[in-house]
Order: C-alpha cells, then structure tokens, then sequence
C-alpha cells in the first residue's frame, strides 16, 4: 500500500545495490488500473485541511451579504 491506495506491481528484476530512483522504476512493472492511481476529488477527501482555493470559496460564502 502506498497512503491509502493498493499499488499493484510486478517485479521484472533484483537490483544488486541500492541505486537512483530511474534504476529502481526498471525494476518493476506497475500493473495498478488507472482509475485507482489518481487521487480523490476534494469532495470525497475527509480531514484535510482545504487548500488556499476552498478557502477562498469559502470565505466568499460566508462574507456574503444575505
């Protein structure tokens, strides 16, 4: 697992040292269906903090006038 989403992954070889990141990415396959691999939309997250545009939507909603 990686946060909260399943990676599925394939291993295509064995490094014999530990190396850079590209060296590593060789070393397997991501198999992981697209759909999963990107992340929720904001209405789905739950605690988190909202970023500076929520923030923005949200000060808008509450200074205005009724």
């Amino acid at each position: 697992m990686q946060g909260n989403t399943l990676r599925i992954v394939r291993v295509e070889g064995l490094g014999t040292r530990r190396g850079p990141a590209p060296e590593a990415q060789a070393l397997y396959l991501d198999l992981t269906p697209e759909a999963e691999t990107s992340s929720k939309p904001v209405a789905e997250r739950v605690g988190t903090r909202p970023t500076k545009k929520d923030r923005r939507a949200i000060d808008a909603i509450r200074h205005t006038p009724s």
